[in-house]
């Protein structure tokens, strides 16, 4: 894993980064970011989105853990109240614990959390943040190197050499990005051709796996150096990798050149795997501390004429455009991206009405004008076609498309329907995956929200037919018996408890040798429920086929693809994917209850119009009497 080099001498603090337009300020107050290498950390207090005050550069080896570190910055900035926070760590990040690789600290993220008295703490890996960063870089933060266009949302890849070498992407997807932790910088090395060959040899001296890391790094550099000194047949002192690019770059030392333009080579050739592995139209961008040392003197080495030496994959490559990552402090804009992410989608954070407002000043002046529409008047853009938005906005209606676009939406439709949740109290929601680092608070949210996320969905695939069906079924049903075991067992016993209080002989049975035995009674006018999540189960199966024998229907809550939708009379189909071999199916319990709910209400309800009995009537009383208790 990679940290950035750094320059020999930092200064303690850097100049605040302010955006050219004035933004609306966080209203929860300043959000911490931090990028912490081996040597050095660097530290921001961002303010508003893309506006960082207190940049500082703090040496590690001053501070005996992370803690003191953290301390340490925010007594100097006099930051006061933080409540969210976001750390890049060169390291690999799993669980709450942590122990560094570079260092000779440990620390459990959760406890920083109550230490520092946050509500909200990230830590992501050093290149996870910098890919993350790459979606919000503009032309002056770049140094273009070669040919090639970026392509529109289109994948795109970063590799950066510095103590390590980090390897990372971005992918684009409808709400957002998504970036991939990975490992890449320790593929083998493969040279191409006889000099690095006689490189490889050299470092198998010492490895006997030698990877991209150990050559297209600044300790990788420095190897380069020895072993060429070997191969040329000179003698030369030892060099650290900052000595070598300044004797070639001032000094035009002709090892020192031949260094650099091995090293620009090799990693033009990784920098080409990793364009080919993932189709990164969107570009590869070069980060770390050790290539923009480089300066212009990298637009002619051989780095852009190695990444197009694919053979038969010259013109595939040849398209993807290959960049410096100039601007100082990037990986802080990617835990600034993060950061922003999870709290816009966490539960009990903003609403979309304050994501709107939040993200207005970055939008088109045509797109604000619809922005300011929809605050001053939600009600009514949600009630007007899109004919009559663009009117009141003064815009055209592919504005107003735009504006939907750049908050993450695919039209105006889908706009619609997670603003009106937004605007009744509830949340756009969609599913978060729980990771062992989460507190208590956010994985309470993930929970509630893939909840609240997996129900909305379910709303949208029901089939109604096949639930008016099962409802006119048991309307007339004689009795109603539940077979179900396991986990679906408490959805059958719920079902028999709702059932049996509009007046329906219910009965329910969770024992596979009863619910055999009990199908052997059963005649036509009966009904079986038959509950489970996947459906596979042969005793149920079994006492399935032996009710639908004896004349009875039956009604599975299960799968759609699974056995049991195939034998039953009607299926209800609950196709929410859990790994019921690991974890208890906890979401398709919910919809599973839920459909028992609405074939209760539907039973209430009775016959439409006039042809309602008094019977019906009494299932309306009793059911408003159940909910109301």
């Amino acid at each position: 894993m990679t940290t950035q080099a750094q320059p020999q001498h930092q200064p303690a603090s850097e100049p605040t980064s302010e955006p050219k337009h004035p933004r609306a300020a966080y209203s929860d107050g300043p959000r911490l970011l931090a990028d912490i290498g081996a040597t050095h950390a660097r530290f921001a207090l961002e303010t508003a989105p893309g506006a960082l005050r207190d940049v500082a550069v703090l040496l590690c080896d001053d501070y005996p853990g992370i803690e003191p570190l953290l301390q340490a910055y925010l007594a100097q900035a006099n930051a006061g109240r933080i409540s969210h926070a976001a750390f890049a760590l060169a390291n690999p990040i799993s669980g709450d614990f942590i122990r560094m690789t570079n260092r000779d600290w440990q620390f459990s993220t959760d406890e920083v959390r109550r230490t520092l008295g946050l509500n909200t703490l990230l830590i992501v890996n050093d290149f996870t943040a910098l890919a993350m960063a790459l979606p919000g870089f503009r032309p002056e933060d770049l140094m273009q190197v070669g040919g090639g266009k970026p392509q529109a949302n289109a994948v795109a890849g970063v590799l950066g050499p510095g103590t390590g070498l980090g390897v990372s992407g971005v992918i684009p997807t409808v709400d957002g990005f998504v970036t991939l932790g990975s490992e890449g910088g320790h593929v083998n090395f493969a040279p191409s051709d006889e000099r690095e060959f006689a490189i490889l040899q050299y470092a198998w001296r010492e490895w006997r796996h030698v990877s991209n890391e150990r050559l297209i790094s600044g300790p990788g550099m420095e190897i380069i150096y020895r072993a060429l000194a070997q191969r040329n047949g000179v003698s030369v002192k030892i060099r650290s990798s900052a000595e070598i690019i300044s004797g070639a770059l001032d000094q035009h030392d002709p090892l020192c050149l031949e260094v650099l333009e091995c090293f620009s080579g090799m990693l033009g050739g990784a920098a080409a795997n990793l364009g080919v592995t993932l189709g990164a139209f969107g570009g590869i961008f070069i980060g770390g501390g050790i290539v923009p040392r480089m300066g212009e003197w990298f637009k002619t080495s051989p780095f852009r004429a190695r990444f197009e030496a694919k053979g038969r994959f010259t013109d595939y490559v040849a398209q993807i455009p290959t960049y410096v990552i100039m601007t100082p402090n990037p990986a802080l804009n990617g835990v600034s991206a993060i950061l922003s992410e999870h709290l816009r989608n966490r539960s009990g954070a903003n609403t979309l009405m304050e994501r709107v407002q939040n993200l207005q000043h970055e939008l088109s002046p045509a797109e604000q004008r619809v922005a300011s529409l929809v605050i001053e008047h939600p009600r009514k853009v949600l009630s007007e076609p899109i004919a009559e938005i663009a009117k009141l906005a003064d815009v055209s209606q592919p504005t107003v498309i735009r504006f939907c676009r750049s908050l993450g939406f695919t039209g105006l439709a889908d706009f619609k329907l997670k603003f009106a949740g937004s605007l009744t109290g509830t949340i756009p929601v969609r599913h978060s995956q729980v990771r062992m680092t989460d507190s208590t608070h956010d994985l309470s949210a993930k929970v509630i929200d893939n909840t609240v996320s997996a129900i909305l969905k379910f709303r949208d695939q029901l089939d109604v037919h096949s639930i008016d069906r099962a409802i006119e079924i048991l309307r007339k049903a004689k009795r109603i018996e539940f077979y179900a075991m396991g986990n679906s067992r408490v959805v059958a016993l719920d079902g028999q408890h709702k059932f049996f209080r509009f007046r329906i002989p219910t009965s329910s049975y969770g024992d596979s040798h009863l619910f055999s035995m009990a199908a052997e009674l059963l005649g036509p006018g009966d009904v079986v429920i038959a509950i489970s999540t996947a459906g596979q189960l042969p005793e149920l199966l079994g006492a399935v086929d032996t009710a639908r024998a004896a004349g009875a229907d039956v009604i599975a809550i299960t799968s759609s693809k699974s056995a049991l939708a195939r034998k039953a009379s009607i299926c209800l189909a609950v196709d929410h994917a859990e790994d019921s071999t690991t974890f208890l199916s906890m979401i398709s319990r919910i919809l599973q209850l839920l459909l028992i709910d609405i074939m209760a209400v539907g039973i209430s309800l009775g016959p439409q119009g006039e042809a309602a009995g008094e019977g019906d009537s009494e299932r309306r009383r009793l059911l408003i009497s159940h909910l109301d208790s």
